[in-house]
Parts: C-alpha cells; structure tokens; sequence
C-alpha cells in the first residue's frame, strides 16, 4: 500500500510536517514523487518511520538514528529484538516509580510506612538503568564488568543524603566547567577547581579513586560523542577543556 504525507501522518500519529522534514534531512525519503509534485511512501518506508519512531522513544538523536537505520549493516529483526529488550527495561523503571508512588500515597494515608532509602530507590535504579542502557557497552570494555557492577551496587546503596549530595554535585560541576571556560585557563582556579569537584563526583561510583581512570574518563567525554554533548551543551568546546584542566590537576596529584 502507498501512502501520501497526510496518510502517512494520519496513520503514525506524525505531523505532515514533520515527515517533510525527515525527507529534507535525508532520513525518510519517499519511493516515489508522483505526476502531481506528492511524495509517495511505500511499506519499506511505513517500516523505517516506524523504526525512527522506535528510537526516538529511547531519545536517540535524529542525527544518531540516520546513522544506525542507513548503516549497510542494520538489522531489522534484530532492531525490532533490541528495541522489546530496550522498552521493557523502561516498563520495569516506570513499575518502581509507580510502586515508590503508592508507597508514598500510603504513607500520607497513614495505612503504610515508608524508610528513606525507600523513597528513592526507583530513582537511583532509573539512574543506574538509564546509564547502562546509554554508555555500559563503553564503560564496560573500557573498565571491565566487576567495576561497573560495583559502582551500579554502590550507587543503589547510597542513602538520601549522598543522593542528594551527589546531584549537587553533577550540577555545581557544570556550573563551575562553563565559568572556567571563559576565563580559557585550564589551569587556573576555577578550572582546578572544577576539576577537584569532578573528582568528588566520581568517587561516589568508584570504589576506589585513581589518576589514570580520572584521566580517562575526561578523554572518553571527548571520543564518545554522547558524553561530548552533555558537556559541550552550553558551551561547545567544555568537553575538552576539562579533559585538559583534569589532565593538570592529576599530574599535580602525589
């Protein structure tokens, strides 16, 4: 069956508009154009929109899954596995905030009680779910199974207030990185300290803390093209600064 681009909108839920511009960037072309000027789309076409679909639910970037789904080697029926496995795994996350929900309705009923640990534990399991779901192929081959399962332990065990303290922290990291990046001194003040507060961060997942991996995990920001956007969000170029301002900061470590 062909469809035009009103169809197509109609049946998937999607905007004209937006399929226009999926065609414009290259990531859903139509068959055909037909004798009147219409973009006309196929079943080949009904299942890669369906795939784009898939992985913007999993908010991959537009750009991420124009490369995956024009790969020579994508897979399908393989997608299709990973996608089940991907969506079940946010059924299983969305399931513990909803049981820390009625917990917590529970409790203000007066008919339950509540520990604090127990307050955000679907958190920190979503925290530790979304970071394996994004980066554990990476930091699994870069640092091996036994360190990343125990900084996921580490972190489902950590109470409210090193919760807390460690969301402060991702945060004042970032707010210090960008007022370094302007003074362009890595080795400056600020840039130290950003560096000394990243290093608070991480010790919170680590279970022991050391240069090399210190060093490491900055140059991995600047390779992996995920972690390079979070920190070259606001300012571009912030990945590599603080791989340079934590290059100077271990090599002044004893």
């Amino acid at each position: 069956m062909e469809y035009t681009v009103q169809k197509l909108g109609q049946i998937s839920g999607i905007s004209p508009r937006t399929i226009r511009y999926y065609d414009e960037i290259g990531i859903l072309k139509p068959t055909r154009i037909n004798s009147s000027g219409y973009r006309i789309y196929g079943q080949a076409e009904v299942d890669r929109l369906q795939q784009i679909l898939f992985y913007r639910e999993l908010d991959l970037s537009l750009e991420t899954i124009k490369e995956i789904v024009s790969s020579p080697d994508f897979d399908e029926m393989r997608a299709l596995r990973e996608h089940r496995g991907k969506l079940l795994e946010k059924r299983k996350q969305l399931d513990l905030l909803i049981i820390n929900v009625d917990k917590s309705i529970a409790v203000k009923e007066g008919s339950s009680t509540m520990s604090d640990k127990e307050k955000f534990e679907g958190f920190k399991q979503k925290l530790v779910d979304d970071n394996e779901e994004k980066y554990g192929k990476e930091i699994r081959a870069k640092y091996g199974n036994d360190a990343v399962n125990n900084s996921k332990q580490k972190m489902l065990n950590m109470t409210p207030e090193q919760y807390d303290e460690v969301t402060r922290l991702e945060k004042e990291v970032l707010e210090i990185l960008y007022a370094a990046f302007e003074t362009g001194d890595p080795a400056g003040e600020l840039a130290q300290k950003a560096a000394d507060l990243h290093r608070q961060w991480l010790s919170y997942f680590w279970s022991s803390y050391s240069k090399e991996a210190h060093l490491g995990v900055t140059q991995m920001y600047v390779a992996d093209e995920r972690f390079k956007a979070y920190y070259d969000k606001k300012k571009p170029g912030a990945a590599a600064f603080l791989k340079e301002a934590v290059r100077i900061y271990t090599a002044n470590i004893k």
